[in-house]
């Protein structure tokens, strides 16, 4: 029983004792005047009675009522039920009061029922006091409290003949009982009567409609995250106006916890004076008044619940985690179902008749047992994770956290892992823990109805029957007799409070309320006490818990094969079958990423330790220990699925001796694992096992039958086995039974027990915390954990002695060295905060503690010694046979420059490595070595995998593509331990992600890294491989740079010059025509019998015009080979260039050739010669390359065949120039714009380039600007419509902006061909006039019509610099603005391509999506779109016939790119190896692409970092090559071959910035008989062309080009592919582009099988990722020319070159052609392909304005149907489509034969093979004929006679005199002799014809 009121307290107005306006409560009355003994008066209840304040109030409000609750410091709650009424003020109160006082009342309005309004003035005689009578309770019967405080007001107002003494007294004495559902019927004296029920189970909370109130105000979601705030320790705050709603919010908060209890501050109604609590730091449910609203409103971590408003504010510092689906989910639709039943029924055709919802009592109820239900299912089998660590006096519980989280499948589950953190559930564990204790509704719903509610979850219906059940249970508690609930008790008046005659409340008489309560109390000391006995009994556990979510664990889904594979490889390690175990290895490590694999391991490993031992061999410990580290490796700090604590007790029983008395134990291997330092798990793992051995000294030895090792968490007991709690629940029930002594005894042993599990836990702690090699102080820093646990002080640890004993046993255990001492001070520290922790838990005496404290020093001590001996005979082990390196191949001059380190390739992100996607085992991790060249970075090695372990692994890639380098802590693969590491990325797609052997020491290590960085950037370029490659100086000394060697810049250009003069002085003499040396003879200098010269033309004065002495052969030789290298032969081909012997005919071509550069004064980035209008001079260049960025001034680089339109190209326009020119707002007059002369020039410049083109030249009249400068400038009115049009949106144009939307392109082409590329260039040149002409079906019009309207020049620039450009009056030329990536944005989009093709490490989502993500992400596909955009663009335009001038950027990036495009697309030539080798020396090379800057190939370029602007150029051509494979001589692997060697540094080729720094390093001409003997390639050309000679690998099989193809690539990114140079790898022998490295498939050895079986068969299996399909599978074409070889070196014949037997076939199969009439199906060449290449036209569509012009691309079409004739354009096409075909060397040999040749003086008669070559005008001889090597050239330009000859010494001896004839030229005379006369005749007609055609 107890007391109904503790303390009655009648609290009135006061005056504030500072005198301000506010008043403050002064208590008048309080009864009874002493303090109880068992419950003192509580503080501050004059604060809680007015929660807003004291105040005076202008008129009488209602009484009002509301319970507050005080916490007092034991954690007891007070309930204070108020009744405030108003009385008026007496006139000593009025003084005080000020009209300010008014003011606050209005603001803070009590009860919220009348609101005053501002304008109300208080006059005197009008102020009322609020007066307050109190009810201070520990119980909560807040309707009792109502009606008796009511009573005694009404009483009072009433005037009742009733003694309040009485009525007080009688209250003060009543007393109730405390639960078990008993009811009690009051009266308190004044014909009152009230029945008081108590609950029948005191835990469940009472919340009469509290809860459902809160949802009606609040709504299911924000109740929800409430619950879920409360629950996770945030701060609530409720606001409302109402205190009596903001009490019941707070009780319904409250009741939806349980059964958790909320333990933090709980402060219902908070007054307005202790509004600051609201800034504590901890967690609180409050609720305040809405008037101070404005105050909370700068709290930042506090979730505000609105309750008038119905909202929950929460800030945006706060996370509150949800519940874990599917709770959260299912939660939210039961709380819906209960909240709104017709929900539901809402959308039925037919509803039924509506129901009638339940009372607000019961659906509170129903709302209380859904939260019920929602804990049963999060807690379930909570039980089974308790451990009991003392039974006795005081059962002590602890919960194990991690195996609850792991076992419920909810690690990762934030809110769960903070509920179990909260002091909440450390509450609920200590209170529901117990195992003999009274149960309730929560432990029967958590033991029974699990099942129930699993069962139930799919079904709706079946859940809300059973909330409904719950709710019934839960309205029983509260209403246990429904029916008696009549109260009577009087009420006052309606509008009493009104009444004037109000007196005041009267003072009580403390002696009669004194005296009835002593009365009581006598009584109810004579009284037994009335308190129901509590019924207890053993706590059900309920069934076991499942995972919340049954989860797959990925995909590691254990089946029963994983489990068997791990079982037979751990009986085959202790049958000593290693060799099977081996192979098993592998399996068995993967397996083990599975949970249920992992515990199988641990059960096995038991069956195998008897009596705590096992010993084993040397090879059977390392089996054991790598199965426990791979265990280990994926363990968590927490050890949430009990692996680490299995594992515990055998890496303390499995050893083997290492000599006598020295035992290495198993722990010594696996300490590197995070769990180790994991206070928590020491801790669960202590409890664990001192539950095990407590149980096991209560159970009777017969009933003893648990193994000490059983696993923490899963005591799954069997029938006849109780667990621990159960033995504890008995334990309980008998302890009140047994005697004083009896129970010391049991403390005692209970407490000795905990003592020996400490020291034995010392112990283990020690061993698994000292690394083997005390020396090794770095172990212990780096473990996460200890090192940060030395500096955080556990809190939980209250009286802990740590501190000061540690501290001082560790001074004076007598460690000697500091060293040692630093990891034995730590582990000592660590293990004495762990002891002083769980023995002050676990009630271990301080005794003992003690004790403990001055053993561990020792004990650590102790095993470092030990320890000692172990190491000292651990590394006298043999070590373990490690494989062998295997040493790489290496290239003829590659050094190896660091000798393999030991190292582990592991798996990157290419999951093809491990056996993914592709298929095939793992490759990867392999063990092997790195090896350092000066060359490459190359791993060989062999896969870890035993069931891969034949195969070798390569991986490398040169030093010079290593883009990035970083340090990386990784596992090793095989003993799982913690190495230094290397991550190394190159940019020809590699990644070495490498884990150091222990073995390699750091400084080897850091060796490695620098001399890695040495090579990957050099000092100076010389120090590259391309340089130090054979020969004799060693990188550091600059090679010498002599005269002899490359002749200085001033000779070179002096002989540039002096060579042109000297051919020009000769042109008057002899007919001549310039012929450049054979494509052979190109790059090695012709032969020493043959001495030509190549002669330039160029116009001077005749006074210049001097023959000069002749020049040394030397000079002669670099000056052919300056003409050479200038591309002349490339500009003669197109017509460019001023090549003729007549002057006067030179003066009518409109380019010449220009050696104005050739001392590179001008531009050092161009070539020494360039192609120039004819009638600019050159004194005049100098001026216009100034307006021009790096002097890139325009120069001609390709004329088009058909159209004559040339392509011009330049860096961008600095501020002056054309653009200057075009910005000036005023037209200048002529006088003005004489002023800037290099903008004249320039201006000059351009006219004189529109004049050359042929339709230009005469049509105006005019060759310079300045003509009509004076009429038509000063005059010009801009057109309304701007010509200078963007490649943007077409409305822009029209609209004459240049805000034109960004990057939208709109379509150019129409046709079905839409390539996305927009461009209205210009308004002319989308054809104005053509809207009123349109043609039938869209055909383009005829071409002619539209030349008249077209720019002749497009100049191509850069929108930025073009900004806010006037057009050209003239309209000749036209600006086209386009916005283009900057290279910085190239080397940003490389890195993440990289990142994208190479991956670190694994994706973690499904590999395809990552990868197309990331590759989304780099924008490579979409800079490669613009690329191939704007050339198609330029494409069109010169096929229309206008000129184009590409200056973008600084001209030696974009603009490259650019430009070799459009050519390539242009022009067929550039689609052969020959064109394309041409087109790259020309346009990259020689124009300056700044190959090492770009490359980063120097120390200096190391910041700017690698940016591969020429594969991006490789990149597009790819993409070119697959839309049009048949148009290619070359094939892919070509393109990849360059991508990867123009990085690799192998070759000079793609070295240095420019021709001028190539000359001064003496780069660009070798010295005439350098190369004798077989040096290593230097030119990347020489290479391909001798590798050519060998195989086809360069050719294309399917080449048979179009005679005027332009092609017109589609460009939109969905029609790129990404390049498989990116993504493919080859394993078994790295990159395939180092030919000599991997020269063809190594044929599988057909030697006898081991076992006697027959030889291996030819076939191959071939793994992707490891073997190089194309290699070991070649097409079918390669595969029979390899044949045919085969077959021939058979026969004893000399093989022929391969490209002869193609050309024969092919000749063979057009012949074949012919006859038929059409390809025969059976010929190994016929295309069925339905030819597709030629598209229609292109459409340049522009606005709403514009037209449509179609750029022909086949003028000759007609404007009939499309489809037909796009027919007979496929049949003619087929058909032309190999008769056409020929090699570059048939086109070009007029006649051919063998001829005997005299050599030079006194050299013998040889035998060649001659061609005549009417093409190039030339003779040419070689060895054989199957020779492609050119021995030397004969021009025919310098032949002056061909006469009869004579025989000499030496001369063949069979051959008639006849058929001997002598060639005569300028240098000398050459004998020739043929094999009969009528060959001689033959050769000497058509020598003689050649020289009269020309």
């Amino acid at each position: 029983m107890a007391r109904l009121a503790d303390y009655f307290v009648l609290v009135a107005f006061g005056p504030h004792p500072r005198g301000s306006g506010e008043g403050q409560g002064q208590i008048l009355q309080r009864f009874p005047e002493k303090d109880w003994e068992d419950n003192p008066f509580p503080q501050g209840i004059e604060l809680f009675c007015q929660p807003s304040g004291w105040q005076l109030c202008p008129e009488r409000n209602p009484p009002t009522f509301f319970v507050a609750v005080l916490t007092d410091i034991n954690s007891e709650r007070h309930y204070c039920a108020c009744l405030t009424f108003w009385e008026p003020v007496e006139s000593t109160q009025e003084v005080v009061c000020t009209e300010d006082a008014t003011e606050k009342e209005e603001e803070a309005d009590e009860g919220g029922q009348a609101r005053l309004s501002s304008t109300a003035t208080a006059q005197p005689g009008q102020l009322f006091a609020p007066k307050t009578l109190v009810l201070v309770s520990r119980l909560d019967h807040t309707e009792v409290f109502r009606n008796s405080l009511g009573l005694i007001y009404a009483i009072h107002v009433e005037g009742l003949n009733v003694c309040l003494e009485n009525v007080i007294g009688n209250l003060l004495t009543c007393t109730v009982p405390l639960a078990g559902g008993s009811q009690r019927t009051i009266s308190l004296g004044a014909g009152d009567r009230q029945v008081i029920q108590t609950p029948l189970v005191d835990s469940l909370p009472v919340s009469r409609c509290s809860v459902a109130l809160l949802f009606r105000q609040l709504g299911i979601t924000n109740v929800l995250s409430l619950f879920c705030a409360a629950l996770t320790e945030h701060k609530v705050l409720f606001l409302s106006r109402s205190y009596q709603r903001l009490a019941d919010a707070c009780r319904g908060l409250l009741a939806l916890l349980f059964p958790l209890r909320y333990s933090f501050t709980y402060v219902p109604i908070l007054p307005a004076q202790l509004l600051e609590v609201l800034s504590t730091p901890t967690p609180f449910i409050i609720g305040v008044n809405a008037a101070f609203q404005a105050e909370t409103q700068e709290l930042l971590d506090v979730i505000i619940a609105d309750l008038d408003g119905g909202t929950v504010t929460v800030p945006e510092c706060v996370h509150i985690p949800p519940l874990p689906e599917p709770l959260q989910s299912q939660t939210h639709n039961v709380l819906s179902m209960v909240l709104d039943p017709e929900l539901e029924l809402a959308d039925l055709a037919f509803p039924p008749p509506t129901t009638s919802a339940s009372s607000l009592k019961m659906q509170d109820k129903e709302l209380r047992a859904v939260f019920l239900r929602l804990f049963a299912q999060l807690l379930q089998g909570y039980r089974w994770c308790l451990h009991i660590v003392r039974i006795h006096p005081e059962p002590v519980i602890r919960f194990h956290k991690a195996a609850f989280l792991g076992q419920r499948g909810l690690v990762e589950d934030d809110f769960l892992m903070k509920v179990l953190e909260g002091m909440a559930f450390a509450g609920f564990v200590s209170e529901r823990g117990v195992p003999y204790r009274s149960i309730d509704l929560f432990d029967e719903l958590v033991a029974h109805e699990v099942a129930r509610m699993r069962a139930d979850e799919n079904h709706p219906h079946r859940v809300l029957r059973h909330v409904q059940e719950l709710a019934e249970q839960l309205y029983k508690n509260e209403n246990p007799y429904p029916a008696v609930a009549m109260h009577k008790v009087q009420r006052p008046g309606e509008a009493s409070h009104l009444r004037r005659t109000h007196r005041p409340f009267p003072r009580l008489d403390e002696g009669t309320v004194q005296w009835i309560v002593d009365q009581a109390a006598a009584k109810m000391q004579g009284a037994p006490p009335a308190v129901k006995a509590e019924r207890r009994t053993t706590v059900p556990s309920g069934p076991p818990m499942t995972a919340i979510l049954e989860r797959c664990s990925g995909p590691h889904i254990n089946s029963a094969r994983r489990l068997e594979v791990v079982r037979n490889c751990i009986s085959y390690v202790f049958e000593g079958k290693m060799l099977e175990a081996k192979k098993l290895l592998p399996a068995v490590l993967r397996a083990l990423k599975g949970r249920a694999a992992r515990r199988c391991l641990a059960h096995e490993l038991h069956l195998h330790v008897q009596q705590n031992r096992a010993v084993l061999d040397h090879q059977q410990f390392d089996f054991v220990v790598r199965m426990m580290n791979c265990c280990l490796q994926d363990c968590t700090s927490l050890d949430e699925h009990g692996i680490a604590a299995a594992l515990l007790p055998l890496v303390t029983a499995f050893c083997r001796k290492l000599s006598p008395g020295v035992t290495q134990f198993a722990y010594s291997c696996v300490q590197e694992h995070v769990v180790w330092s994991t206070p928590q798990f020491w801790e669960a793992m202590f409890y664990g096992d001192v539950q095990t051995h407590i149980r096991a000294l209560y159970l009777e030895p017969s009933d003893d039958r648990v193994s000490p090792s059983q696993e923490v968490g899963e005591t799954q007991s069997q029938d006849d086995e109780r667990s621990a709690l159960d033995v504890a629940s008995e334990q309980r029930r008998l302890w009140p039974t047994l005697s004083r002594e009896k129970q010391q005894e049991l403390v005692q042993k209970e407490e000795s027990t905990v003592f020996s599990q400490a020291i034995h836990y010392a112990n283990r702690m020690s061993y698994l915390l000292l690394p083997l090699d005390s020396s090794k102080s770095r172990l212990l820093r780096e473990r996460a954990g200890l090192g940060d646990l030395e500096s955080a002080s556990n809190s939980l640890v209250t009286n802990s002695m740590a501190g000061s004993v540690a501290e001082s046993y560790d001074t004076e255990s007598g460690f000697e060295d500091a060293e040692t001492c630093d990891v034995a001070g730590a582990v000592v520290r660590f293990i004495n905060r762990f002891v002083d922790k769980v023995c002050t838990e676990s009630g271990v005496t301080s005794d003992h503690l003690k004790g403990l404290h001055v053993m561990v020093p020792d004990i650590v001590q102790m095993h470092i010694e030990t320890l000692e001996a172990v190491y000292r005979e651990s590394m006298r082990l043999p070590p373990i046979q490690k494989p062998k390196l295997l040493r790489p191949r290496l290239l003829p001059g590659e050094e190896c420059v660091l000798d393999g380190l030991r190292v582990y390739l592991l798996p990157d992100g290419r999951e093809e490595g491990v056996g993914g996607s592709g298929g095939g085992p793992a490759l990867l991790p392999a063990e092997g070595a790195v090896f350092l060249t000066t060359y490459r970075v190359i791993f060989t090695g062999m896969p870890t995998d035993p069931l891969v372990g034949e195969q070798v692994v390569v991986r490398s890639f040169p030093v010079a593509a290593l883009t990035k380098e970083k340090r990386i802590s990784v596992q090793t693969p095989v003993d799982q331990l913690l190495q230094d590491g290397l991550q190394l990325r190159s940019c020809t797609f590699q990644l070495l992600k490498m884990a150091f052997d222990e073995e390699v020491g750091s400084d080897s290590a850091e060796l490695f890294r620098k001399q890695l960085h040495k090579l990957r950037y050099p000092p100076d370029i010389r120090g590259t491989f391309a340089f130090t490659l054979g020969s004799a100086h060693t990188p550091g000394q600059p090679p010498r740079v002599t005269k002899d060697k490359a002749p200085s810049f001033r000779t070179l250009s002096w002989n540039l010059v002096k060579n042109a003069k000297k051919t020009i002085g000769r042109q008057y003499v002899t007919r001549k025509k310039y012929n450049p040396p054979g494509w052979e003879n190109r790059g090695q200098p012709p032969p020493e019998d043959q001495e030509d010269e190549i002669s330039v033309s160029e116009e001077l004065e005749p006074s210049t015009l001097t023959p000069s002495s002749a020049l040394k052969p030397s000079d002669r030789m670099t000056m052919s080979s300056l003409v050479e290298r200038a591309c002349c032969r490339d500009y003669q081909r197109l017509g460019l260039g001023t090549l003729s012997s007549s002057l006067s005919r030179a003066k009518s071509e409109p380019f010449r050739i220009s050696p104005v550069n050739r001392m590179y004064a001008i531009c050092r980035s161009y070539p020494g010669l360039l192609i120039v209008p004819q009638s600019i001079q050159d004194n005049a260049l100098q001026r216009v390359s100034r307006c021009y960025r790096q002097n890139r001034f325009p120069v001609v680089c390709w004329r088009s065949g058909r159209s004559k339109a040339v392509l011009l190209r330049s860096g961008g326009l600095h501020g002056k120039g054309v653009v200057g020119l075009f910005k000036a707002q005023n037209t200048p007059s002529p006088g003005q714009a004489q002023t800037d002369s290099s903008s004249l020039e320039q201006e000059k410049y351009l006219q004189a380039v529109v004049s050359s083109m042929p339709r230009y030249a005469d049509s105006s009249g005019r060759n310079t600007l300045s003509s009509f400068s004076s009429v038509h400038m000063g005059g010009h009115v801009p057109s309304p419509r701007a010509r200078v049009t963007t490649l943007s949106n077409p409305m822009a144009a029209s609209a004459s902006r240049w805000t034109a939307s960004r990057g939208k392109w709109s379509s150019v082409r129409a046709s079905g061909r839409s390539s996305g590329l927009g461009a209205d260039v210009g308004s002319r040149l989308a054809g104005r006039d053509l809207l009123s002409t349109p043609h039938t079906n869209g055909a383009p019009p005829d071409s002619g019509f539209l030349r008249p309207q077209r720019a002749a020049l497009y100049i191509i620039g850069d929108k930025a610099q073009l900004k806010g450009v006037r057009p050209d009056p003239l309209q000749q030329w036209e600006l086209v603005p386009i916005e283009v990536f900057e290279a910085r944005q190239v080397k940003a989009s490389f890195k993440k391509l990289l990142k994208a093709c190479v991956p670190g490490c694994p994706a973690i989502e499904s590999s395809s999506a990552s990868f197309l993500r990331s590759l989304e992400d780099s924008e490579w596909l979409i800079q490669i779109h613009k690329l191939l955009q704007i050339s198609v663009l330029v494409v069109e335009l010169l096929d229309s016939g206008s000129s184009v001038l590409v200056s973008l950027e600084d001209g030696w990036d974009i603009t490259t790119q650019v430009v070799s495009l459009v050519q390539l697309l242009s022009d067929p030539f550039y689609r052969t190896l020959e064109g394309f080798r041409l087109l790259v020396e020309k346009e990259w090379l020689s124009f300056g692409h700044r190959f090492s800057h770009r490359g980063a190939h120097t120390l200096a370029g190391q910041s700017s970092g690698f940016t591969p602007v020429f594969l991006q150029f490789l990149d597009c051509v790819h993409q070119v090559h697959l839309q049009f494979p048949m148009e290619f001589e070359f094939s892919q692997f070509y393109l990849k071959f360059l991508g990867y060697h123009h990085a690799s540094r192998r070759f000079r080729t793609f070295l240095l910035d420019s021709d001028y720094e190539r000359i001064e390093l003496g780069l660009l001409y070798e010295e005439k008989g350098e190369r004798k003997g077989q040096l290593a390639c230097r030119s990347v050309w020489e290479y391909v062309d001798r590798l050519s000679k060998k195989t086809p690998m360069f050719y294309n099989y399917t080449y048979a080009p179009e005679d005027t193809e332009v092609l017109r690539p589609y460009s939109n990114v969905s029609n790129l592919k990404v390049w498989d140079f990116y993504t493919e790898e080859t394993l078994a022998e790295g990159p395939p582009y180092d030919w000599e490295l991997a020269q063809g498939p190594p044929e599988p050895p057909e030697e006898e099988r081991p076992d006697g079986g027959a030889p291996q068969s030819r076939r191959r299996v071939v793994w992707p990722c490891y073997d190089s399909r194309p290699r070991v599978q070649p097409d079918a074409i390669s595969r029979l020319l390899e044949e045919l070889q085969r077959l021939e070196t058979e026969l004893g014949r000399p093989s022929e070159r391969w490209k002869d037997t193609w050309d024969r076939v092919k000749a063979a199969q057009r012949l074949e052609g012919r006859q038929d009439g059409r390809g025969t199906p059976s010929s190994l060449l016929v295309s069925t392909v339905p030819h597709h290449r030629r598209s229609l036209g292109v459409y340049l569509q522009e606005g709403p304005v514009g037209s449509t012009l179609s750029l022909s691309l086949d003028s000759d079409q007609s404007s009939g149907s499309t489809t037909s004739s796009s027919r007979q354009a496929a049949r003619r096409s087929t058909s032309t489509l190999y008769s056409q075909f020929q090699t570059a060397e048939s086109e070009n040999r007029s006649y051919e034969g063998t001829l005997y040749k005299k050599g030079a003086f006194m050299k013998p008669w040889k035998a060649r093979w001659f061609v005549l070559d009417k093409t190039k005008h030339q003779l040419r001889y070689y060895d054989h004929r199957v020779d492609t090597a050119c021995k030397g050239v004969i021009d025919l330009a310098e032949v002056e006679a061909v006469a009869p000859g004579t025989p000499t010494i030496g001369a063949p001896k069979t051959v008639d005199e006849k058929a001997f004839f002598d060639v005569k030229t300028t240098r000398r005379v050459y004998n020739f002799c043929a094999q009969d006369v009528p060959s001689a005749q033959q050769w000497v007609d058509r020598i003689q014809s050649c020289l009269s055609d020309a």
